[in-house]
């Protein structure tokens, strides 16, 4: 990505011909009152994403085996339109940051007035409250937003003008009086059967976080009383933010070190590269296209980070969706946490909703268990779907609203969501019952954690496993996994789970709304790659599509 241009002095534009940029809607935050709020300075320095259109949409063929960078770019936006967008911009007095193809985004700053006539809005300053006593102060800004008449259909979303934060961390921490076991990684890896012969070697783990930080001493212990040689962990900046740190074990930082420390414990060998971005919209999407095209290419990415995907702009939604389709297409697997409120998804509406970008076809979707096992031999003595009630949290799970019904869940016995069927959440599991939990280091102190947070980044560690055995990146694995589970059938690699419920949905034979299609089996697991690979089929993967409810998200 290459800074275009002087540093202009951004200059009031002359009146705009706008167009109304679909899908870009906003309701006001929660607690925003207009009368309230002030206008952010007209000289305030405001930086945006934008997201151009596909040269190509993908087909099927594209998500069929993995492409390198430069076949790839087939799918990213032209040099056109990449040229319009930019001297369109530039012209109009705003700074071009970054202008890249391949993810199809532009990274632009200019002074609040400015860029609220160009794209059509008015952005105010709103303090919020958090839970902890704390106030932030964010832009704000409600209604749809416009573009220049010459890039309308070329934009297909500018986020970042509105910086409310998007997405909460998805884990949990269980009192020490509720824990019932605690698990490490290792012993982990046993209990799902890892195969053993493989530590990721030569693979990456990509990791995105929006806020919080590591130290490295703390990974050094940790990885040091595991007696293991931990991986080489790095960590990435983007749009401002950095590894930051806070000394809050219970916050950002445990969710960080979480990640890290089941990633590294259960592919060791893998590099572990970890994304510092702004929660915001734009930072979001800015570090997951910044992660599936690094070099090299990573096996995995895991997402820790959601929200009910009602509470995404449907610009926002499409434009993650879409850099998790790039992300396939290299050969990435996107492993994204289920949420850990149970079937509404924290919504009180009571309603059933679904986690974003958990929900997208082409994320991994993980979700929760409760494991009672004996972490010396292994052995499984019972797990059940995680549910600890309303205050001790449940596993995500249930029917997405906007993504349409995948061609590779159509056996799998989806139920309907108010008549329509969509794409099912989560496509697997692992434990994450906090009572039953994660046994880390956070800030110097050693704790026990839990939530779909911790199951992201134990799948991708598979991923980083199985990627080093059979010699290829795995990309978009459902069609594979789910080939073999129609009517309540077990596929190979998995433990099915069939007890406990998390709200709406229970467990059952087969695929279900709590567990996916269960549990691991990381060597049986590989042991169908390799057969898939050996007979030289792979079942057909979907092209990105419009969902059931595409027109009906309020966010």
């Amino acid at each position: 990505m290459n800074e275009q241009g002087p540093n202009q002095h951004d200059s009031q534009p002359p009146e705009l011909d706008l167009r109304p940029l679909p899908g870009s809607e906003r309701p006001p935050a929660a607690g925003f009152s207009a009368a309230a709020a002030a206008l952010l300075h007209a000289e305030a320095t405001v930086q945006a994403t934008v997201v151009l259109r596909r040269q190509r949409e993908p087909g099927a063929d594209a998500f069929s085996a993995p492409l390198d960078p430069a076949a790839a770019a087939a799918y990213g936006a032209s040099t056109d339109d990449l040229d319009l967008v930019t001297s369109t911009l530039s012209g109009l007095g705003v700074r071009v940051l970054d202008a890249d193809a391949a993810s199809r985004r532009v990274r632009i700053s200019g002074s609040a007035e400015l860029m609220g006539r160009i794209f059509g809005t008015e952005l105010q300053l709103f303090d919020r409250g958090l839970p902890s006593g704390e106030t932030v102060t964010h832009r704000h800004r409600t209604g749809g937003l416009s573009v220049p008449a010459v890039l309308d259909g070329v934009v297909t979303a500018v986020l970042g003008l509105d910086n409310r934060p998007q997405t909460r961390a998805l884990f949990r921490i269980a009192p020490s009086a509720a824990r019932a076991t605690s698990y490490t990684p290792l012993d982990l890896g046993r209990i799902y059967n890892f195969p053993a012969d493989f530590d990721g070697s030569g693979e990456s783990i990509a990791i995105i976080e929006l806020g919080g930080g590591f130290d490295q001493a703390d990974l050094d212990a940790y990885f040091r009383d595991l007696g293991i040689q931990g991986p080489v962990v790095t960590a990435v900046g983007v749009d401002g933010a950095d590894n930051q740190p806070g000394q809050d074990p219970s916050g950002a930082d445990g969710e960080v070190l979480l990640d890290i420390e089941v990633a590294g414990a259960m592919a060791p060998g893998a590099a572990v590269v970890v994304y510092f971005a702004p929660n915001t919209d734009d930072g979001f999407l800015d570090a997951i296209a910044q992660a599936a095209h690094a070099e090299p290419t990573p096996a995995a990415i895991s997402i820790s980070w959601g929200q009910s995907e009602d509470d995404w702009t449907p610009q926002a939604r499409t434009a993650f969706d879409q850099a998790m389709a790039d992300a396939s297409i290299l050969g990435v697997t996107v492993t994204a946490a289920a949420g850990d409120d149970g079937s509404t998804d924290r919504a009180t509406d009571a309603k059933a909703h679904v986690d974003f970008p958990a929900s997208s076809p082409h994320a991994l979707a993980c979700g929760g268990t409760r494991l009672e096992a004996d972490a010396g031999t292994g052995t499984v003595n019972s797990e059940t779907v995680w549910n600890n009630g309303a205050s001790g949290g449940a596993t995500g799970g249930g029917v997405s609203g906007v993504f349409a019904l995948p061609p590779w869940q159509s056996n799998s016995g989806v139920p309907e969501l108010s008549g329509k069927t969509g794409r099912g959440v989560p496509d697997v599991s692992a434990v994450a019952d906090p009572q039953t939990g994660y046994k880390v280091r956070v800030d110097g102190r050693d704790m026990v954690i839990g939530g779909t947070s911790a199951v992201s980044p134990l799948w991708a560690a598979l991923i980083a496993r199985l990627t080093q055995a059979t010699g290829t990146r795995l990309g978009l694995t459902q069609p594979l996994l789910y080939a073999q589970s129609s009517g309540g059938a077990v596929p190979a690699g998995f433990r099915d789970i069939t007890s406990g419920n998390n709200g709406a949905y229970s467990a059952g034979p087969g695929w279900d709304a709590c567990t996916g299609l269960g549990v691991p089996d990381g060597t049986k697991l590989l042991a169908l790659l390799q057969q898939s690979a050996g007979s030289g089929t792979r079942p057909d993967v979907p092209g990105p599509g419009p969902g059931p409810g595409s027109g009906s998200a309020t966010a």
